[in-house]
């Protein structure tokens, strides 16, 4: 057994989003592993100037896309990142698996990967613990506050806007998702130390995808030898950062990672803004909050997308009166939604299938147009620190500010650590970000990322 961790990278990952990519950054960073994030499919010159890296990432936005585009982007994205080399290759998944077949399939990204990497099974890892997240006997559970909800009974996951998880049992969940065979390797399997043979049955039976139960501290462990020692057969995995906390704590157990150095702590910041385009329940006590500890709350009218001419005179009106409240000495927080049962929400919801929107345009254009407002706010006050809310709308701002990526800088919250920005703007570059999750967070996590 090897006494360290081999040479060069380590790892490769996709995230299916921009706020999931960042909670892997975090992962790996604040463990001593240097890895960058690229907005972008890097070339030669972007790989270069970022240096030696254990890790590199890059953020996409396949968890909002249909089975359609991921045919036409994934494979591209898959070869790039088998350009850098690493030994494994993980494609980031919400902790949540929130997907359905026709949107974020997680069954079409892995048949996709699977016409890439030349691996005998795919593993599936789901399960946190650090940011509850449990998976036993093939049931995905997740934590509110301080209880724990089977998956489809989570108050904010069985209403998501977009893919509503309504199936706990995550093999019949993918199972709707692709033609693959799927098997379980269980908590009793991991406990009784009788994994290798149940994979082994469960391949037998033609299983091309293997799901792994995580519970506690052992089974991550456990999951974390099982993806690395079989990464020779196996070098594509897919999961959320479950599958870095599990690497690390097979390598810990091993000895072969040492102990990280304390990470910058989080410094005070006078001011801040903050654009948000989640609908989720936890982002709107967020939200409230915000309000209550003095920030200037801006609503944008969402209705307004539904024009492009429209929702131009509306981003300048928030952006207008975003300069206003940094001139009176308060922070502004633009959002568009509060909650799944924002009045706003329903409404333009009515309205898009009234008309027969195309919703994914219409969010297209929200999301980019939250990042037009801030890049304007940004290079017009010359703050140095913002947050982005919303798993999907954090991507399409990030990329129509004109971030070319990021890397870690402080811990924040679990899974929506603060970054530093890359980009050719001057004003941008260097830029401290954060991206965070419609279900990530505290409920004054806005006034956290003040510092």
């Amino acid at each position: 057994m090897s006494s360290k961790l081999p040479d060069g990278p380590l790892l490769a990952f996709y995230g299916d989003d921009f706020t999931g990519s960042t909670a892997v950054l975090e992962a790996l960073a604040f463990e001593g592993l240097r890895t960058i994030l690229f907005f972008e499919e890097p070339d030669a010159a972007m790989l270069a100037k970022a240096g030696p890296c254990r890790a590199i990432g890059l953020a996409g936005l396949s968890r909002s896309k249909s089975p359609e585009w991921m045919d036409a982007h994934l494979g591209r994205a898959f070869e790039s990142l088998k350009r850098f080399g690493a030994s494994l290759v993980h494609y980031k998944i919400c902790s949540t698996f929130d997907s359905s077949p026709h949107t974020g399939s997680i069954g079409k990204a892995i048949e996709v990967a699977q016409r890439h990497f030349a691996g005998h099974w795919v593993p599936v890892l789901t399960g946190a613990a650090k940011i509850a997240r449990w998976q036993a006997f093939g049931q995905l559970f997740a934590g509110m506050g301080n209880e724990i909800f089977r998956i489809d009974r989570h108050p904010v996951m069985m209403r998501h806007p977009v893919t509503p998880m309504h199936e706990a049992d995550l093999v019949r969940h993918l199972s709707q998702q692709t033609t693959r065979t799927i098997g379980l390797v269980d908590l009793v399997d991991l406990k009784t130390g009788k994994w290798a043979e149940k994979i082994e049955r469960e391949r037998a039976r033609g299983a091309d995808i293997v799901l792994l139960d995580m519970v506690d501290h052992e089974t991550l462990e456990l999951d974390g030898s099982i993806l690395w020692d079989g990464r020779t057969d196996n070098p594509f995995v897919v999961g959320s950062q479950g599958v870095e906390y599990a690497l690390i704590a097979h390598w810990r157990k091993l000895g072969i990672l040492p102990e990280a150095e304390a990470m910058p702590a989080l410094t005070r910041e006078a001011r801040i803004a903050v654009v948000s385009g989640s609908c989720s329940s936890i982002t709107a006590t967020q939200i409230r909050q915000a309000g209550e500890s003095g920030f200037e709350l801006i609503r944008a009218d969402g209705k307004q997308a539904l024009d492009p001419v429209t929702w131009e005179r509306e981003m300048a009106r928030c952006l207008d009166a975003a300069l206003t409240a940094f001139e009176q000495g308060r922070d502004p927080l633009v959002f568009t939604a509060s909650g799944p049962d924002d009045p706003a929400v329903r409404a333009l919801d009515a309205v898009m299938a009234s008309q027969g929107l195309d919703r994914e345009a219409i969010s297209l254009r929200l999301g980019t147009g939250l990042g037009t407002i801030l890049d304007g706010y940004v290079q017009r006050t010359g703050i140095r620190r913002v947050v982005v809310s919303g798993g999907d709308s954090s991507g399409q701002a990030c990329l129509a500010m004109g971030l070319q990526g990021v890397t870690a800088h402080a811990p924040l919250s679990p899974s929506a650590p603060l970054c530093r920005a890359l980009s050719q703007k001057p004003h941008l570059d260097g830029l401290e970000i954060a991206l965070k999750g419609g279900q990530m967070g505290p409920p004054d996590f806005f006034a956290r990322a003040r510092g």
